[in-house]
């Protein structure tokens, strides 16, 4: 997939018989209720040819959702215009900054949480870590979770 892709949310009941058989067989395969790719396809009726042209294109909404979401902790120096420029970089790269929690500084650094809804970031959150890690000021960055 590239950032450039295009997704819509569509009902169910609406999908065609064999993008749903491919979900329902992924699904299986996810909960252990099928061992292979050929187990889950007979299972749902779809053939394997069928499921391997849909299985990158669809996914359960949750999923979707949950991975939009990250919460990177970093630890910065306490000096004027640091946390500035992380929240510069990531509004830079098209990430939206939905919570930050800093600690008090304590011996010149401060612990920061940042929630980012990466959906509309160029770059992935890998990229986004990388140009963190390299910022002046930043000593640590690391995701600490992802969820929706």
């Amino acid at each position: 997939m590239t950032a450039r892709d295009k997704f819509y949310l569509i009902r169910e009941d609406i999908l065609p018989e064999g993008v749903l058989k491919a979900a329902q067989a992924k699904e299986l395969l996810a909960r252990g209720e099928a061992n292979t790719i050929h187990d889950a396809v007979e299972l749902v009726g779809l053939s394997r040819s069928a499921y391997y042209k849909y299985k990158d294109g669809i996914f359960p909404y949750s999923k979707v959702e949950r991975e939009r979401l990250a919460t990177i902790s970093m630890d910065l120096e306490h000096r004027s215009g640091i946390l500035s420029k992380v929240l510069a970089l990531i509004a830079g790269l098209e990430g939206n900054v939905l919570t930050i929690h800093q600690t008090i500084p304590l011996q010149g650094m401060a612990n920061v949480v940042i929630s980012v809804d990466t959906s509309g970031m160029e770059g992935g959150l890998d990229d986004l870590l990388s140009l963190l890690l390299k910022q002046d000021g930043v000593k640590r960055a690391a995701v600490i979770g992802q969820g929706g």
